[in-house]
């Protein structure tokens, strides 16, 4: 009998196990399966918490249609008639000590018309003129390894990249532009250059692949959690160890030692590493990938839930939240009006917002070692500069994921690739797997654990 073990019961986790599950049931192969998770709970980075009323994301809290378009696995699950889909409204940035619309016609604060570009508050007119640059120059020299943001600065200028894509797009992707690949955060931009002369026009010919109405994210009723407690009561052939750690992985010449941190040994002929790089590193005792590992970076995040007992139409009418664009104003990165965005996430209309703080804000280094009352107060502060709200909490939920954000710098292919290769040779049979390495969307996510099951498969 062959052992395959999971190391992570994040959504990649068990993604992974499903599909080696569905593969067991359909061909009747001699393995034991089994996941290992060192939470109380399963999801990784998706928890949902409910209370007063409020559904909570501490989390991922959306997924991507367009990236769920070709799947089944909502109706394997039987989750199909528990998808809710966001309102979409307005998004602004707070500058100049005030809320200013990012143009509706763009993509991550990226013109899609030259009429977006022209009714935009947020540039001026001198900055206007500079983005005109991309509509009559060549891509010559950047390929998709190149940084986006002097991508974007060549082409675009600084004053638009800067006060309007910057914000929206270092938001996204956790980190300064500068030091984003182009094929880690937006790869279709070179293509659109080349097919169509300019990234505006580009967009302009696909926005409604961007677009997509109503439609563009999606949840569920009783939130994400749904999706996690779906794939864990359908894993019936599977053996799942939760409070366990892993504390290192030992290579014999027969299958792995894998040792659990209570004191038990699981000899696995296959190990899918599931767990963030951070946590990965330790387990293999080797300088060579100790050096490699190295060369992949996080960030942090503190995310801030608070809901209040008023209704959600004190905020800005159709608007769904904004970003900063002036480190110096406020201590946030961004904020969710996440009852406006979410209408399950509050039931009764009253006001749930999330407020995010990352470790790219120059405040991030006071934050970081608060208490949760404390960090409380500072969102509390924010929300009366940037909404003008003064009214107690009815509730909060402060949730710190302190290195747990993945940075794709420009050496990131070549730093998974290197440890690939390492694995490949000396530890066959131990695969990556997550978002530390392939993509932080949760379609991105449940691919990849599909792709590391279907590697295992094929060895066998």
């Amino acid at each position: 009998m062959k052992t395959i073990l999971v190391i992570g019961g994040g959504v990649t986790g068990l993604s992974a196990m499903y599909e080696l599950q569905k593969w067991k049931k359909e061909n009747g192969p001699d393995v034991r399966l089994v996941l290992v998770e060192e939470s109380e709970q399963l999801g990784g980075k998706i928890r949902t918490v409910k209370q007063n009323g409020f559904v909570i994301e501490t989390g991922a809290d959306s997924i991507v249609s367009r990236k769920m378009e070709t799947t089944t696995l909502l109706k394997e699950l039987g989750l199909e008639d528990e998808v809710v889909y966001n309102a979409t409204g307005i998004s602004y940035i707070y500058t100049d000590g005030e809320l200013k619309a990012i143009p509706e016609d763009s993509v991550f604060g990226i013109p899609a018309s030259i009429e977006s570009l022209a009714n935009s508050s947020l540039v001026s007119a001198e900055g206007k003129v500079a983005a005109l640059k991309d509509l009559y120059s060549k891509n010559e020299t950047f390929t998709k390894n190149d940084s986006i943001g002097a991508f974007l600065e060549y082409f675009l200028g600084t004053e638009l990249v800067e006060k309007q894509i910057a914000p929206v797009l270092s938001g996204v992707y956790s980190g300064n532009l500068s030091d984003l690949t182009i094929a880690s955060t937006l790869p279709y931009l070179i293509d659109y250059k080349e097919q169509y002369g300019s990234i505006i026009k580009g967009f302009e010919a696909n926005k409604q692949k961007f677009k997509g109405g109503q439609r563009k994210f999606f949840s569920f009723k009783n939130g994400l959690g749904s999706l996690i407690d779906s794939l864990e009561n359908k894993l019936d052939e599977a053996e799942i160890f939760k409070n366990t750690k892993v504390s290192k992985i030992e290579k014999a010449n027969g299958p792995y030692q894998v040792h659990l941190s209570n004191q038990e040994i699981i000899e696995a002929d296959y190990v899918i590493l599931s767990i963030p790089n951070i946590s990965a590193e330790i387990l293999i005792d080797d300088p060579e990938l100790e050096r490699e590992f190295a060369h992949l970076k996080n960030s942090s995040l503190i995310s801030v839930y608070v809901g209040f007992d008023v209704p959600d139409s004190v905020l800005p009418a159709d608007g769904t939240g904004f970003i900063t664009a002036n480190t110096d104003e406020l201590s946030c990165n961004a904020c969710t009006w996440t009852s406006r965005k979410w209408a399950h996430t509050s039931k009764s209309g009253n006001l749930l917002v999330r407020l995010f703080y990352k470790s790219s804000h120059p405040s991030f280094e006071s934050l970081k070692g608060m208490e949760l009352e404390e960090l409380l107060q500072i969102a509390l502060r924010d929300i009366e500069k940037s909404l003008g709200i003064t009214a107690v909490p009815v509730t909060s939920e402060v949730t710190d994921w302190f290195e747990q954000m993945p940075n794709y710098l420009i050496s990131h292919p070549k730093s998974v690739g290197a440890l690939e290769s390492i694995l490949a040779s000396s530890y066959p049979g131990i695969i990556l797997a997550g978002c530390s390495y392939y993509g932080v969307g949760i379609p991105d996510c449940l691919n990849n654990g599909v792709e590391s099951a279907r590697k295992v498969i094929q060895t066998l």
